[in-house]
């Protein structure tokens, strides 16, 4: 080896970039750039709207229900985003973890803040110790399609129902439950709800077609005018000007909600975790939420992002390490337990995302609102449209599930409605999933036995 040459001033002088440090460093900073670079500024700025709808209602209701740090979740939350970016270099969603979540605003006492961090640390902790082993890769390549599909559909489906009910109900997010039927004019009416879905529909249509026939794009390039209009659609950050409108009918609805705001970021503390919120965190919070989090955090984003990214198809490995590490970090300063979500990747597919540079944008966003308004932007979410946050949860919802249409044989579909049915009925994807899982090898035993 060249270090051990007693003569060294005879050795030729090594180009910086012969040196294997400074390549793999300009090999990472090329990397990263070429991650977060943008494909289309306005389409990856709308792009990291079609997140919101499924973050800012639970970051909202447990900051009403349980006193939780917005300040501290919105900066770690925008971190989780920019890392996740330039380390994907797709639209990789951070979410928060709904079942902990369901469980604390369901809890009117016994499940506050100590037992949610616990639950989230407890939880990443099995997914690290999942992704690290390699044991969560085994299990991404043991499960069947047909199944990840019945997961798939079946959260897709829950997203759209509840954007409809926040459509049409009003909202208790501090108690999780709707209060009445919501009046069709206002500034939160169903009618601003209807025009903001109508405009998104006509803006961007049903979505791509990721299998379009060669022929199908031959005949619409002839046509030079439909050419042209699509170009000036693809143009319009639909989402961006939905979620504009619904920031400036927040502040027409209580112009007083300004004297509320200071500046300044949140006190970010180390959340003190007695034994017994350790218990109560592990047994209501992490022992719901692991299923969800193996089946639609990681396995299902995994399936997701080769559909809609093929190429760059990510390991369940390193997802389930991302995860685990983002809640073994946050967690301890009052964060809200997040992970990633096939339902946000979807969402933000659907509007335009495709690199890494449309979460980190949303990062740097979040982040920014952390450090100069704090917690104290809670008060501007409060006042925002519910109607219009049903609406991005809409989109995102139907673009998820519209990922098992390449369902093709009758045996997989019935597998995959299997799975669906029950995920919906039990509310549970552990369940769902046990189900599929049953119905996918009695038919293969079925076919095994057959002469």
């Amino acid at each position: 080896m060249e270090f051990q040459n007693p003569n060294p001033e005879s050795l030729p002088e090594t180009p910086p970039s012969n040196n294997p440090i400074s390549r793999s460093s300009a090999n990472i900073v090329q990397r990263v750039t070429r991650n977060l670079g943008f494909h289309s500024k306005w389409a990856e700025l709308n792009g990291a709207m079609g997140d919101l709808g499924t973050y800012i209602p639970i970051v909202l209701a447990l900051t009403l229900a349980k006193d939780l740090n917005l300040g501290t979740t919105l900066i770690f939350t925008g971190i989780y985003n920019v890392v996740t970016g330039a380390l994907y270099g797709v639209p990789m969603p951070v979410q928060p973890m709904k079942s902990i979540a369901a469980v604390a605003i369901s809890d009117s006492s016994g499940f506050n803040i100590p037992e949610i961090m616990a639950a989230g640390i407890c939880t990443g902790a099995i997914l690290l110790v999942l992704g690290v082993t390699g044991l969560m890769q085994m299990v991404y390549k043991f499960i069947p399609l047909s199944v990840v599909r019945g997961i798939q559909l079946s959260q897709g489906l829950s997203f759209a129902m509840s954007a409809v009910k926040y459509i049409r109900k009003v909202q208790d997010f501090s108690k999780s439950k709707s209060t009445g039927n919501r009046q069709w004019f206002g500034l939160d009416g169903m009618v601003l709800a209807i025009v903001c879905a109508g405009f998104i529909t006509f803006i961007n249509g049903a979505g791509q077609e990721r299998n379009q026939s060669e022929e199908a794009i031959v005949d619409e390039e002839r046509n030079v005018r439909r050419k042209r209009m699509r170009k000036i659609m693809a143009t319009i950050p639909s989402a961006f000007i939905i979620f504009l409108l619904g920031v400036v009918l927040a502040f027409i609805r209580r112009p007083k909600v300004v004297n509320d705001i200071k500046f300044g970021p949140s006190v970010m503390e180390i959340v003190k975790i007695t034994g017994h919120s350790w218990k109560e965190g592990f047994i209501k919070g992490t022992i719901p939420q692991l299923p969800l989090s193996v089946l639609n955090s990681v396995i299902a984003v995994c399936k997701l992002s080769s559909d809609l990214f093929p190429g760059r198809e990510f390991s369940a490995t390193s997802v389930s390490v991302t995860v685990g590490l983002m809640n073994l970090v946050g967690c301890w300063f009052g964060a809200m337990p997040c992970c990633h979500g096939a339902g946000g990747l979807a969402g933000q597919y659907k509007f335009g995302g495709r690199s890494g540079g449309c979460v980190a944008l949303l990062g740097a966003a979040k982040m920014m609102l952390g450090l100069v308004l704090g917690t104290s932007l809670v008060t501007v979410l409060h006042q925002f449209p519910v109607g219009i946050l049903g609406v991005l949860l809409l989109f995102a919802g139907i673009e998820l599930a519209m990922t098992c249409r390449d369902m093709n044989s009758k045996q997989e579909s019935f597998v995959m409605l299997i799975c669906t049915s029950v995920s919906l009925v039990g509310s549970s994807a552990a369940l769902g999933f046990v189900c599929g899982m049953l119905v996918h090898v009695l038919l293969k035993l079925r076919t095994l036995c057959m002469p």
